[in-house]
């Protein structure tokens, strides 16, 4: 399903001779290629499956500049000595690829993640590779990454897991730079002259006196070169046609780095400042991408201005110099957008120049992508490059009944909550700007646009809490009160149910539901139990569509050390509610909110489906009694706490052709018979089809909403990929 963008892109790579070749990493949401004909980015690990969770983010790509088939690309999300980096490689272009997994961590969506590209091939013996590690040094392969040494002559400094967790917040930036100092490709010898720039934490820790080194023998040896400043951070150094360096200084990592920041061209000996950006009271740009094209007097040079929010005349945003520096003017505040209500501003830490198109500018942001193809311009057109990309982390999901105006409801981080009307494009109905993270969403079945959503606030907005709509999404007005920890306790696993048109039940995190019958005018607490405070505890709501006095709680526990889980049933609204003991007797297993999930058929009363993460429970009777399937199971390892692979996670129940066995096809993410995926069971759970393969797995997948107009469709979220809708 359509959104576009939605995430931060923290690199672009070019193949340097190969036209419009071109890739995108993203720090949570997979890897793309750009395809020029049909002007889309295509998905590169799809078909990374639920055990490569961790590795959905890259943290550098590397391209061969001898074969434009050939791909590297190093993953793993955080930076732990507890879940290390790997390198994939592609002999394809990124449709296939070989694993190999490396002796020291990678960290795509820490702090510094647009720095570099890390990974570099040599151009002139591209069986060699070297890779600026965050807590390890400089490494080097000369068997195109099967194998890796440390480059000790550098350092021989390898951060423990106490260093990593106390140095630049628990994510360190080490070795952020490693640049061949070489106008020719293909020699089949191994370049001589490298560069590599080092990062304040690792010069600190490794007793290293520079931060920036050069060798002249391949990486053998390596001397200090004598830097123009000390203690910043080099996140992008790239080399003209001509041998002239152009290196950024910024004083922080990003994403959206502050400064102060200076760009220096550098010819080996001397540097010289050509563009600087000092804090003043109001303002602290830097400096995150540079790209030149040409040489000489006449080079072209972009840079990509951080920390720069807003959009208004004179803020720098994109910086354009024609003559190598001594002049500048600014190319993209201000300037004609597609659409035109898009901006591009603040984490602006990679910027590009097509190496076959010098007008062709590509910047990236912290929701996707911006071009423009005529940047020579006084005020260059920008366009959306995003089409492909979906990128949004999606929190809650909801498919309203047969008739109503519209398909979905999403609740995503960072974008708030969306009304889908058409699949195909980005939908339109929105809570906009006033939610940052949109959490739950739910509607009155009887009255589809009646819609209520809770949410919370972008930094520095006005909190709202939480929202109500009476036209489908189409406007949205604030609840006149809320749910007295509505603004206190807004994490992402809190809940919320619609019964029916301005009867609301609301469960913050760590907090007893209250609910509304006059659409927010006033809140009254239920008698479920407090729930303490800890990290995943909140009572998971569903409301009954065939009575709208019955909604149903789950308290999954918490977390493997919680309590056993239990389950209630209110009657009368939200008011009372009562626990069920036979439901209790199973013991099911504490979880994380996120790992259960509840679903209530919405053809036949009381007729509720749960999940807790393992195991798969049916109720016929309101949730009073319950019957255990024995379809799915986690898969262990040695971790008697938290298996290897989650057995039920997400449940949905969607339409049925007529004369089924069962009154709706359920929908589950887990593991049946040993294989984890999307399956259904259009028997009532007795038997079950798995029905997504190995290349469509998206790292793992999330919520599910099961559509009620179209037999077959379902919705799930990617792991960091957005919204998918499968008919099948």
């Amino acid at each position: 399903m359509k959104y576009g963008g939605g995430g931060y892109v923290p690199g672009l790579v070019f193949h340097p001779t190969t036209p419009d070749l071109l890739y995108a990493r993203t720090d949570i949401g997979g890897s793309y290629r750009w395809d020029a004909a049909a002007a889309i980015w295509a998905p590169l690990t799809d078909g990374f499956g639920i055990r490569d969770s961790s590795h959905q983010g890259a943290e550098s790509i590397a391209l061969d500049p001898t074969d434009d088939r050939r791909v590297y690309m190093t993953t793993g999300v955080t930076v732990s000595l507890f879940d290390l980096g790997r390198l994939y490689i592609s002999t394809d272009r990124g449709d296939n690829w070989q694993r190999v997994d490396l002796p020291f961590p990678v960290g795509s969506n820490n702090r510094g993640r647009a720095i570099g590209e890390r990974l570099m091939v040599d151009p002139n013996n591209p069986a060699i590779l070297f890779y600026g590690s965050r807590t390890a040094g400089l490494w080097k392969s000369s068997d195109r990454g099967q194998n890796w040494q440390q480059v000790q002559s550098l350092a021989s400094l390898k951060m423990n897991q106490s260093q990593i967790d106390n140095n630049s917040g628990g994510t360190p930036i080490g070795v952020q730079q490693v640049i061949f100092d070489t106008a020719t490709s293909g020699s089949g010898s191994a370049t001589q002259t490298i560069y590599t720039a080092v990062a304040p934490d690792y010069v600190a820790l490794a007793g290293l006196s520079h931060s920036v080194y050069k060798s002249t023998d391949g990486g053998a040896t390596w001397t200090v070169v004598n830097t123009p400043v000390q203690g910043y951070h080099i996140p992008h150094w790239v080399r003209a046609q001509d041998g002239m360096m152009y290196v950024v200084f910024t004083k922080t990592t990003g994403p959206g780095a502050e400064g102060p920041a200076t760009l220096y061209k550098f010819d080996g000996t001397n540097w010289t400042p050509l563009k600087s950006y000092e804090k003043t009271e109001w303002t602290s740009f830097g400096i995150g991408g540079v790209a030149v094209s040409g040489s000489g007097s006449s080079t072209r040079i972009v840079l990509g201005i951080t920390n720069s929010w807003g959009d208004w005349e004179g803020k720098p945003t994109v910086q354009i110099s024609d003559d190598a520096g001594l002049n500048w003017r600014e190319i993209g505040s201000m300037t004609p957008r597609i659409p035109a209500t898009g901006s591009f501003t603040g984490w602006l830490d990679d910027i590009e120049i097509n190496p076959g198109n010098p007008e062709h500018v590509l910047v990236v942001h912290g929701g996707g992508v911006w071009e423009t193809k005529n940047a020579s311009a006084t005020k260059p057109t920008w366009s959306e490059m995003v089409n492909g990309i979906e990128e949004t982390a999606t929190l809650s999901l909801m498919a309203p009944p047969s008739g109503a105006s519209y398909s979905l409801l999403n609740s995503s981080g960072d974008i708030g909550a969306h009304v889908h009307t058409d699949l195909s494009t980005k939908p339109t109905r929105s809570t906009g700007h006033v939610f940052a993270n949109g959490i739950a969403t739910d509607m009155a079945w009887d009255t589809p646009s009646y819609i209520a959503t809770i949410g919370s606030a972008h930094w520095g907005g006005e909190n709202k809490g939480a929202l109500y709509s009476t036209d489908s999404g189409a406007t949205w007005t604030a609840f006149p009160s809320l749910h007295p920890k509505g603004l206190t306790n807004q994490a992402d696993f809190s809940s919320l149910a619609v019964l029916k048109a301005n009867h609301v039940i609301w469960a913050p995190n760590n907090s007893v539901p209250a609910y509304t019958t006059n659409n927010g005018a006033s809140w009254t607490n239920s008698n479920l139990p407090a729930l303490p405070d800890g990290w995943g505890r909140s009572y998971r709501l569903a409301a009954d569509r065939k009575n709208s006095n019955k909604v149903y709680a789950y308290d999954s526990g918490g977390g493997w050390w919680g309590p056993t889980p239990k389950f209630f049933t209110s009657t009368d609204g939200g008011s009372t509610f009562t626990v069920s003991s036979q439901f209790t007797s199973l013991t099911a297993r504490p979880e994380f909110f996120g790992s259960a999930s509840m679903a209530v058929n919405p053809y036949v009363e009381g007729d509720v489906w749960l999940v807790d993460g393992h195991s798969i429970y049916h109720s016929l009777d309101s949730g009073v009694t319950w019957t255990k399937l024995n379809a799915a199971a986690s898969v262990w390892g040695s971790n008697t706490n938290s298996p290897e692979v989650f057995g039920a996670t997400s449940i949905a129940l969607g339409k049925a052709p007529a004369g089924s066995a069962y009154s709706a096809w359920i929908y589950l993410v887990g593991v049946i018979d040993g294989v984890w995926g999307l399956h259904r069971s259009e028997d009532g759970g007795n038997t079950w089809t798995r029905i997504n393969d190995d290349k469509h797995q998206y790292a793992g997948m999330g919520n599910l909403a099961a559509d009620h107009n179209v037999v077959g469709r379902v919705f799930f979220s990617g792991n960091g990929r957005g919204i998918f809708s499968l008919t099948k």
